[in-house]
């Protein structure tokens, strides 16, 4: 971690590991989203990691707001990766989006496809 310090204040750069903002509880992955994420060879450690420390991926400005209100108030946590295929299947497959949901109670994440819900 890059940490650089004066009298007055201490700045962290963008390489520092971000921490985690809430408790994914139990995690749960749909047939088709773990047959995507083998397909698209992701791992889905990543997904949860980013989803973890708040990097909502492809969401509208809208849900990124209701997903920190969320953090705040207690709702449920919606987070949208695009996947690329492989190299080996880039000509024959187009990307793919996955969805994390965590629930409001923070007892569980589920990684879904869209199409899954």
């Amino acid at each position: 971690m890059d940490v650089a310090q004066n009298s007055t204040s201490t700045t962290t750069t963008a390489t520092a590991p971000s921490v985690p903002r809430f408790s994914l509880g139990n995690v749960y992955n749909t047939p088709g989203a773990q047959a995507l994420l083998e397909r698209y060879q992701v791992n889905p450690l990543q997904l949860l990691g980013r989803h973890l420390t708040g990097d909502w991926g492809d969401v509208c400005p809208e849900d990124a707001q209701a997903n920190e209100d969320a953090l705040k108030f207690g709702s449920r946590i919606l987070s949208s990766y695009v996947l690329t295929p492989p190299l080996s299947e880039a000509e024959t497959s187009i990307p793919a989006k996955v969805w994390l949901i965590t629930e409001a109670d923070r007892s569980m994440t589920t990684i879904l496809l869209p199409e899954e819900y």
